[in-house]
């Protein structure tokens, strides 16, 4: 009883608080400038705790390879944390951490993102050492260091993506959805032969190509004095010279016009049904319908197909399905694990069931909501923090870069509150049809793996 009181209690000032914030904007104050590198640099201020990031995009990702050079995007994120003309070798580990710091980094098909949090009055030290990297890399390099790295990636992708259960799946998939020569159609990770055929030339020269401020960007958030940081991203990063352009990327049109299906057998237990189709790019329209969907579908206990293919019929372990936007376009993906002895065909037939039912019906005002509930949590707790991924300052980067409006929270929000069940249902409808999709089975197999590709593309 006492539990019950304290939930109805909780819930009604939550009721509260979202009716008198309902008309609330949500806005995160900035400021910005460019240098005359063409460094742009994003600038925020939160006094709440007193720490800062750091918080570095570089407008470069796999996309920008090329087919046989393929995996020089995530090398070179490793190779940038292996000293600087200025910082030796290990010492950027070692002097973050010893001002009370970390750092990490991430690539993606469209950008490769450095990030440093530390304590607020390490501000100058992380600038400092971010710079160095950014302007004085080559200074260091040696083809030791890039065939040591070289062989991290390797490993990386062994353990990340060819040893764990259904990895190779996932390598397979970028091939299976865009044509040869798209830039999303291989995988982040590259390619071993890729990898191995790097030269030390080919690495100084993407460097040089992307790595220079002009096709960055930099946010600096936390506690910090505006006019302080802009002094000291001025003194470290003004002497860098501009680079010339990159070179435009050679986008071929995507699209599935039929059914593909492939068989692979993997060192794996149960069998594992992947469906994917293209999808809208990032911020475009049904980008948010779709991810709404992937809630309606798969998020959570509650949710559809895991309702149905878990709880009701129990032919299946695992369920999950999310939009995943990029820049040039996106992939919508439905993963289901089945149980010991289930078929995989049935679970097939299930999901295409639950497909058809969005597409006849709209979902309910429950269903909507509480999807979108699901959506707002997670973007709220991505701005209870400053730094890390998904922060505050990486969030005020994603949107620079891909709406050239560093603030646009509300807006991205305001997409999702839109949205009503018949937006979800069109979104279905126009994207997830049943005759242009790929189909991958990962199937168990004593020895090895291989794939099998079901003859021609079957037309509905």
């Amino acid at each position: 009883m006492r539990r019950a009181i304290v939930a109805s209690i909780l819930l009604l000032r939550l009721a509260t608080v979202s009716a008198a914030d309902e008309n609330a904007t949500l806005s995160v104050a900035y400021s910005e400038f460019t240098l005359a590198n063409g460094l742009h640099v994003i600038l925020h201020e939160d006094h709440s705790v007193p720490v800062v990031t750091v918080n570095v995009w570089y407008h470069v990702g796999s996309a920008n390879e090329k087919p046989g050079r393929t995996g020089f995007a995530h090398l070179f994120e490793h190779l940038m944390f292996e000293g600087s003309a200025h910082v030796p070798e290990g010492a950027f580990d070692r002097w973050l951490e010893a001002a009370g710091g970390d750092n990490n980094g991430s690539t993606e098909d469209d950008r490769t993102n450095y990030v440093i949090d530390g304590p607020a009055n390490a501000l100058e030290l992380a600038l400092f050492m971010e710079s160095d990297r950014m302007g004085y890399l080559l200074g260091s390099l040696t083809p030791r260091t890039v065939d040591g790295q070289r062989d991290v990636v390797k490993n990386e992708r062994r353990e990340s993506f060819e040893d764990p259960p259904y990895g190779k799946a996932l390598l397979a998939l970028p091939a299976l959805l865009y044509p040869t020569g798209h830039p999303y159609s291989w995988p982040t990770i590259g390619s071993m032969d890729d990898l191995s055929a790097a030269s030390y030339d080919d690495v100084t020269q993407f460097f040089r190509t992307y790595y220079v401020p002009n096709n960055a960007s930099l946010v600096i958030a936390g506690d910090l004095d505006p006019a302080q940081a802009r002094r000291l991203v001025e003194k470290w990063f003004g002497d860098i010279p501009r680079g010339p352009d990159p070179p435009p990327l050679v986008v071929p049109p995507a699209l599935l016009p039929a059914t593909k299906r492939v068989t692979m057998t993997d060192r794996v237990q149960l069998p594992r049904l992947f469906v994917a189709w293209l999808s809208p790019a990032r911020f475009q329209p049904a980008d948010g319908a779709l991810e709404l969907i992937s809630w309606v579908l798969a998020g959570g206990r509650s949710s559809r197909l895991y309702r149905r293919l878990v709880y009701d019929l129990q032919i299946a372990q695992e369920v999950d399905a999310y939009q995943q936007a990029e820049s040039l376009g996106g992939q919508f993906l439905i993963d289901v694990t089945a149980r010991a002895g289930q078929n995989v065909e049935k679970i097939l037939q299930v999901v295409d069931e639950e497909l058809d039912t969005l597409r006849r019906e709209p979902v309910s005002q429950r269903e909507l909501s509480r999807a979108l509930n699901q959506v707002e949590a997670e973007f709220y707790r991505g701005m209870e923090r400053v730094g890390g991924f998904d922060g505050k300052a990486d969030q005020l980067n994603r949107y620079y870069t891909y709406t050239g409006l560093p603030d646009f929270f509300e807006g991205d929000l305001a997409r999702y509150r839109a949205l009503n069940a018949s937006d979800l249902q069109s979104a279905v409808e126009r994207y997830l049809p049943r005759d242009r999709r790929v189909e991958l089975i990962v199937m168990p197999a004593s020895q090895g793996s291989e794939v099998r590709d079901h003859g021609p593309e079957r037309q509905p």
